[in-house]
């Protein structure tokens, strides 16, 4: 679970380090839920994006290198790993799945 809220939000590169760690903790072959509230992570992965990333040579849609390129691939890696399941959570709003990604993942960083 990734997530941050204002003012102890977490940058994208944090978030993308976070979901390669957690993923990488799990024993292969398991089926992994990983909740979010970053659409940059969730999107990427249910609509496709990196597929379209490596096709472009790791460039974005602006022709630019894409960023945190090595996280990415450490998470491609360890998603053919798992079965993933991609849920994106509403940022930054009293939701209570929300509120509760946020504790699970502050937690985490503390713990």
């Amino acid at each position: 679970m990734v997530s941050g809220s204002a003012p102890h939000t977490t940058n994208q590169r944090m978030e993308l380090q976070a979901v390669a760690e957690g993923l990488a903790a799990v024993p292969a072959g398991r089926r992994v839920h990983v909740y979010s509230d970053s659409a940059y992570i969730v999107n990427c992965f249910r609509e496709g994006w990196w597929e379209r990333w490596q096709k472009n040579g790791w460039r974005n849609s602006q022709k630019q290198p894409v960023a945190n390129r090595d996280l990415w691939e450490r998470i491609l890696a360890e998603t053919r790993r798992h079965d993933v399941v991609w849920h994106k959570v509403a940022g930054h709003a009293d939701d209570a799945l929300n509120n509760r990604v946020d504790a699970l993942a502050r937690d985490a960083i503390v713990g």
